[in-house]
């Protein structure tokens, strides 16, 4: 079974994504990196850190000069300049150099933060991502997208800057609640149907063994879906092109997690925007009805929810107008084309998106 996908600009090798079922082959990423001479930080949450903190201190106890680690609150209110205000002090008064190390251990919020903060302390140092959940693994972890939310804004305040190794734990998957792991399907299902029509049936099929966890599933399906951002990433590594096609789902789902104050978790809105986004291209007549109606019962069969109540169009409609990927005062929106190919597009109005919004609005 695959285990190791190289992600290159360029052409140029820049780091390796690993699959794993444990950490015993962490040491050998630590030595390309030379640690035993470096100081090493692993940043974390309070939910991880009761799970992997203290047998990964062991771990790296004979990997590095000196081993430290960093635990935040866990969730997405923490994922903001206070946190990294925080992180800086702790490292400086540590006398984290650049040539020094931080490990992200933990969902996107731990490797989007710790990222950011690889990205501007002392002008850049080295990170590697461990990610602990699905969306972490499949998504976030991928690319050197960082950064931290502004007030109730996501994501508005990063950097690029890439990992120096991304190493996947798959049995990490098993300690996630329900919640959360079908919440990183969002961005799977997003995968097949913007890139690739063969996984999204696949996906389809394999429903039962997915929900389970079935070990060898989960396998295959994060490494296809990893191969799939790779693709992406490599063309387009400052999303200036088509890395914006991650996006599908998005723009509607941003608006929809702030206005719900983070109370669904990430993959969900991402679902209920496919929906929406799904919908102004079954009323372009780029899809049919059908597979509208497939998109929704695939999203519906992996226990994502396909609409939300509690706040109108209207509010939606305002929220969108402040995503970070508007460009010149246009919207740019993913829309299907066909189920597995997606494109960029702004030129959807304000009526469609008030008619694709009130599609997965209830009363």
């Amino acid at each position: 079974m695959n285990t190791n996908i190289t992600v290159k600009y360029n052409d140029l090798p820049i780091y390796d994504i690993i699959l794993e079922q444990n950490y015993n082959r962490l040491h050998e990423e630590l030595e390309k990196l030379d640690t035993k001479s470096k100081k090493v930080c692993i940043v974390t949450d309070s939910n991880v850190s009761k799970l992997y903190l203290n047998s990964l201190i062991d771990l790296l106890s004979n990997q590095a000069k000196v081993v430290e680690s960093f635990t935040f609150d866990a969730g997405e209110g923490s994922k903001n300049l206070d946190t990294v205000y925080t992180l800086y002090e702790h490292l400086i008064k540590s006398n984290f150099d650049r040539k020094d190390l931080l490990i992200a251990l933990g969902g996107g919020v731990v490797g989007d933060l710790t990222g950011y903060t690889a990205a501007t302390y002392l002008r850049g140092i080295s990170f590697i991502q461990l990610p602990t959940s699905l969306l972490a693994m499949v998504d976030s972890s991928i690319g050197g997208k960082t950064g931290v939310d502004f007030h109730a804004y996501k994501n508005m305040i990063g950097a690029f800057h890439q990992p120096k190794s991304v190493y996947m734990n798959l049995r990490a998957l098993s300690s996630l609640s329900d919640g959360q792991f079908l919440s990183g399907l969002g961005e799977i299902i997003k995968h097949g149907l913007i890139k690739d029509v063969s996984y999204y049936e696949w996906l389809k099929s394999n429903v039962s063994g997915i929900k389970s966890r079935d070990l060898d599933i989960l396998h295959e399906m994060v490494y296809r879906s990893c191969l799939i951002k790779r693709e992406v990433v490599e063309k387009d590594p400052k999303e200036l092109g088509d890395r914006a096609l991650l996006n599908f789902g998005h723009t509607i789902g941003h608006a929809i997690e702030k206005l719900m104050d983070f109370k669904l978790l990430h993959g969900e809105c991402v679902a209920i925007g496919m929906v929406a986004a799904s919908y102004i291209s079954y009323k372009r007549n780029y899809i049919s009805k059908e597979e509208l109606l497939d998109i929704v019962n695939t999203i519906e069969s992996f226990e994502l929810p396909i609409s939300v109540s509690g706040i109108s169009a209207e509010e939606v409609l305002k929220v969108t107008s402040y995503d970070k990927k508007n460009e010149s005062g246009k919207l740019k929106f993913i829309l299907l084309t066909q189920v597995g190919k997606a494109v960029i597009d702004t030129t959807v109005s304000t009526d469609e998106l008030l008619e694709a919004i009130n599609y997965v609005i209830c009363e």
